[in-house]
């Protein structure tokens, strides 16, 4: 697969807003399932052209803010902006309708179907007139292979089994689906957690490229040197409930790393095993 030079600065969107203006704001949001509190009130800013990183040990309440913000949940309470207004999401598609789409983890692939299908995934442009409509699949092959080309990524044949390009790859395939369908607001959630350097290295720099083309990001991971190297912001979580959200100038990497982990108790434990932690 060849790789085509990065356009890092392409002209800013007409259809998003401004860059800097809030695109996402929730305000101490909860989250309770019966006796369970996953959310115990979380607040943070998306703004467009900007990418919040969201940090947090397991168990922190990431996953149920993921879910909360693309609608899978409803939040117990709490105030939830959309572009200033208040939304409340019955479903996923509401919050897609909304502009803020989730890519998860596995990605949503089928890795036999060729990179065009998944890149469509049922929603394939058609022609000709009822009853006699037909997926144009020549528009779909085009549309597909210069989305690709503009994130840096040559595909020779559109038509390829998605299942062989690199893990990278596949990511920016997941993400081009989502920004082409007219995301505003991505959340990313852990995009580089199974990928070596070279491929993480091209996730984040498309990462950049979709923020630079004026979209918000919310990019969740543990590994804080990723954070760092993209982010603008950070908020860390940790039980349900934000310990604080810091500008890339306010926060040390080596700090940002201790406040995620809980720098006391590594400490704590640094001692108890001689200083090896």
């Amino acid at each position: 697969m060849d790789q085509v030079p990065l356009d890092l600065h392409p002209p800013h969107d007409p259809q998003l807003p401004p860059p800097g203006t809030p695109l996402i704001e929730i305000r101490d949001v909860r989250k309770e399932f019966g006796h369970v509190i996953a959310l115990a009130g979380v607040s943070l800013t998306v703004r467009a052209g900007e990418v919040l990183c969201l940090l947090g040990d397991n168990g922190a309440g990431k996953s149920t803010l993921i879910k909360t913000l693309s609608g899978v949940h409803r939040p117990s309470s709490g105030t939830f902006l959309v572009e200033g207004k208040v939304a409340s999401f019955g479903g996923p598609r509401d919050a897609l309708n909304a502009g803020i789409a989730t890519v998860f983890q596995d990605l949503a692939m089928i890795p036999l179907m060729s990179v065009t299908r998944n890149f469509f995934m049922g929603r394939e442009p058609t022609q000709g007139v009822w009853p006699f409509r037909r997926v144009d699949f020549k528009q779909c092959r085009n549309v597909t292979h210069a989305e690709m080309r503009r994130i840096g990524i040559d595909v020779r044949d559109p038509d390829q089994a998605v299942g062989t390009l690199s893990g990278g790859e596949r990511q920016c395939v997941a993400i081009a689906r989502a920004v082409y369908f007219g995301a505003k607001v991505l959340i990313l959630d852990e995009p580089t957690s199974a990928l070596g350097v070279a491929q993480t290295s091209m996730v984040l720099k498309y990462i950049n490229l979709v923020k630079s083309r004026g979209l918000g990001v919310i990019f969740i991971t543990h590994n804080v040197r990723h954070a760092y190297a993209v982010g603008d912001s950070f908020t860390v979580l940790n039980r349900g409930r934000t310990l604080g959200t810091y500008a890339k100038n306010e926060i040390a990497m080596d700090a940002l790393q201790n406040l995620m982990a809980g720098g006391k108790e590594l400490q704590e434990l640094s001692s108890e095993l001689g200083g090896t932690v």
